[in-house]
């Protein structure tokens, strides 16, 4: 009784709260060291059914597999011992069966690993088509898709119990096969022992009942490997895919003496970039690029042209396979990475805002600004005076990813958020793009403050928000094709030109003469 009870504290509390708890933890704070490039290649639902379910698969794995593999082995050396006392040639024959037993449990475990795993995949994405449909819930109401999101989830949780159904059949068939088979040494002590006994080669009380008693006790044991092979290839499927998280590789690390500027002036040079998110797919070729401190660069391009990418290589989100990207001309791969990402301010397409108080989200990059920090960096981004008329003020909470506000007002508040560190470097993911004319000029009037004397990079769609930058790069197939200012791009053919035409920045007159001299320059070559 006491050794029940001081197992079953001990293992409570190893098991569910050093090893769950510790686990999990460990899992999130890699997740949050590990690069984008780990990102890129995983699914949500991958994601978050490792922190959950397969931390748990892997405390079963401890506490459903080692330590009752512990108790196992022990007990069966225990019986074995008493069992070769009392008579080695009955132990023999009647533990004849045990070396299949032990052959079809090796076999199981070879069939069902396949099936646990792809059981362990269709959960990630029956997860994932679960957050998925969350997030998109008014696009799936709005085209009228309920029915078949609804039956495209059954599918997947068909296919889920497909799998969990072929592991159930083996199972079903693997436990009484090896409980027979254990049932098949009584038969044989039965006939053996029994002539043992019969001949007077062994006592009936201490001898054939004692041996029955530990042979059965025995048996038993070698029982319960039916059910722990197909929790050992269970939990081992969980914990491989926790140990794939904990041991994934670390592309962007701290680096062994980080430099740590006391002053950051803002100086960007971006020299001979290449980078690729594939092997032989280049999305930057051979990029080079000079900022000076305070400036104000627009970045122009098509989809997929890299200009996101190029923004990203700044905080050191990736490393490029080539080339090199300094600020105040240090390399950043030098850089202490909590210094650089705290002096690169960022402010994306669709801003991120958490559950949680207005004040909480613009803080989020310093907990400890002051209550007036906070409103002064809502002001510099034109969101103090929406901040006042909503119920609460600056305490008033926001539902998840604030769909409560409107698509400016979040903006505002997410370039509220990337100033409160006060960055000397500000990055501009097309900030206005999914707004409205009337919002994208409230947005510039704020941005037009906010970059004041910060070096700033401003990728954008529309020539409207590219117009007061002090220089314009023009990027296509990875490349930087054009540079110069507003009026300069203008003044010649290319790309630039050609989307100023388009977003009506040019009069028709204006367009009609540079055709007709384009026409007459054809001509006359």
């Amino acid at each position: 009784m006491l050794l029940n009870w001081a197992y079953a504290l001990y293992a409570g509390d190893l098991v569910h709260r050093r090893i769950v708890v510790d686990l999990r933890s460990e899992v999130y704070a890699k997740l949050q060291r590990l690069s984008l490039r780990f990102y890129d290649s995983q699914a949500t639902g991958s994601i978050i059914n490792r922190v959950t379910g397969d931390v748990q698969s892997t405390r079963a794995f401890v506490d459903g597999v080692l330590i009752q593999l512990s108790i196992l082995a022990l007990s069966l050396v225990v019986y074995l011992t008493f069992l070769l006392r009392i008579h080695v040639l009955l132990t023999v024959v009647c533990l004849a069966t045990t070396p299949l037993v032990w052959w079809l449990s090796l076999r199981f475990s070879r069939l069902v690993r396949p099936l646990y795993d792809a059981t362990r995949r269709s959960a990630d994405e029956l997860i994932l088509r679960v957050a998925e449909t969350s997030d998109g819930v008014t696009v799936i109401k709005s085209l009228g898709r309920q029915k078949a999101e609804i039956d495209q989830f059954n599918a997947v949780n068909d296919q889920l119990q497909g799998h969990q159904q072929a592991v159930f059949h083996r199972v079903s068939r693997f436990g009484p096969t090896v409980q027979f088979l254990t049932q098949v040494n009584l038969v044989i002590l039965l006939l053996y022992g029994g002539h043992l006994v019969s001949t007077d080669q062994l006592p009936l009380g201490t001898g054939l009942i004692v041996f029955a008693g530990l042979l059965q006790q025995f048996s038993n044991q070698v029982a319960n490997l039916s059910s722990l092979a197909g929790t050992i290839q269970q939990s081992l499927t969980g914990a491989r895919r926790v140990l794939e998280v904990l041991d994934a590789e670390e592309e962007v690390v701290q680096p062994a003496k980080p430099w740590m500027p006391v002053a950051i002036t803002g100086r960007v040079e971006i020299e001979g970039v290449w980078f690729e998110y594939e092997d032989g797919a280049p999305v930057l070729r051979d990029v080079s690029l000079t900022i000076q401190p305070g400036q104000r660069v627009g970045i122009l391009g098509g989809v997929g042209e890299g200009k996101s990418t190029l923004l990203s290589l700044l905080p050191r989100f990736y490393d490029p396979q080539c080339g090199i990207v300094k600020i105040d001309g240090v390399d950043v791969r030098q850089w202490d990475l909590t210094t650089l990402r705290r002096s690169v301010g960022l402010v994306l397409q669709e801003p991120l805002l958490l559950s949680n108080t207005i004040a909480a989200n613009i803080a989020f990059g310093n907990p400890h600004a002051t209550v007036d920090q906070i409103r002064e960096v809502a002001r510099m981004a034109a969101a103090d005076s929406f901040i006042q008329q909503t119920v609460d003020g600056y305490e008033t909470m926001l539902g998840q990813f604030g769909m409560s506000l409107s698509g400016g007002q979040r903006q505002r508040l997410a370039l509220a958020r990337a100033l409160i560190t006060n960055p000397p470097i500000l990055l501009l993911d097309d900030p206005v793009s999914a707004i409205d004319p009337e919002t994208e000029h409230e947005i510039l009037a704020a941005l037009k403050n906010a970059i004041q004397g910060r070096t700033t990079l401003m990728v954008a769609s529309r020539l409207s928000s590219l117009r007061q930058c002090d220089k314009i790069v023009v990027l296509s197939g990875g490349q930087i094709v054009q540079q110069g200012n507003h009026d300069q791009l203008i003044d010649q053919p290319g790309i630039y030109r050609d989307v100023a035409i388009v977003q009506g920045f040019l009069p028709q007159e204006s367009v009609d003469s540079i055709a007709e001299s384009e026409r007459f320059s054809g001509v006359r070559q």
